[in-house]
């Protein structure tokens, strides 16, 4: 039988059934973009996903060996990813009922297909700027040790290059003040801040949910704004099945990917330097 969880989808009810109906990429990202530094990317990142949706942690793609990243089974596409050479790129969706329009091209691919070309990252994001109406509603970032761009296809801002410093995404517009995004801010922030024993791809594994009179109104439902208020979810269907942590630093590049069950407990640490 499928189970139906009514107004969650971005435009139309998730029906689950024979495991193919439902969306939701990467919900949270924290990053610090710092060109003229050691360590231009730092970046903390939980990826939020139904548990029946079939994917593969970070590893070098067989069909593209220069790219890292985790693999959705069912798309084809990623949530997160970087490059050998330093190319990263990071997707979330947005979360709005009513959506303005709904998609049919999982937006997986957006991060696929910047990681494996060799595309400027402005001239990548204006391609897509005028094909947004085929995707469901998307935030995306990608850039490289010398610039960072971030792209919505809900607005009509068109992509903007980032000026260095401290951002939070959720599943509403860049630097959106919810308290998710702020407690990433601030955990990111805390940790560059001097340096700390902590792994990167754990700073955002705190549970705790928000007031009512915190949380966004878009157009979900009391029971999911809760559900998807902490930064780090936990729940029988639906919840957080991937933390990362990805240092791009002049010299060489680090990623940390955990990977979590339904219980939200560790299933799964992948680590790389190169």
């Amino acid at each position: 039988m499928a189970e139906h969880y009514e107004g969650f989808s971005l435009g139309s009810p998730v029906v689950i059934k024979d495991n193919t109906e439902y969306t939701a990429p990467m919900c949270l990202i924290c990053f610090q973009f710092a060109p003229d530094s050691d360590t231009p990317l730092t970046i903390v990142a939980n990826r939020d996903e139904f548990h029946a949706r079939p994917s593969r942690s970070a590893q070098f793609w067989e069909d593209s060996p220069h790219v890292l990243a985790g693999l959705d089974l069912q798309a084809g596409g990623t949530w997160m990813g970087v490059t050998k050479e330093g190319r990263f790129a990071a997707i979330t969706n947005v979360r709005r009922i009513p959506a303005p329009h709904e998609g049919s091209i999982s937006r997986g691919k957006l991060v696929a297909d910047f990681l494996r070309q060799e595309v400027d990252c402005e001239s990548y994001l204006q391609a897509l700027h005028h094909q947004g109406r085929h995707y469901n509603g998307f935030n995306l970032i990608v850039g490289n040790r010398q610039q960072c761009w971030y792209l919505s296809n809900h607005n009509d801002a068109g992509p903007r290059r980032l000026a260095p410093g401290l951002y939070g995404l959720s599943n509403a517009q860049l630097d959106t003040h919810w308290p998710k995004v702020e407690f990433a801010k601030q955990a990111l922030e805390r940790w560059l801040a001097q340096p700390q024993d902590t792994p990167l791809y754990s700073l955002l594994d705190n549970c705790q949910g928000y007031p009512q009179d915190q949380l966004p109104d878009t157009g979900i439902g009391q029971e999911w704004e809760e559900l998807l208020s902490p930064a780090f979810i936990v729940s029988p269907s639906y919840g957080t099945r991937a933390s990362t942590g990805l240092h791009i630093q002049q010299d060489k590049i680090q990623l940390q990917e955990a990977s979590f069950n339904a219980q939200g407990q560790l299933a799964k640490l992948v680590s790389f330097e190169f």
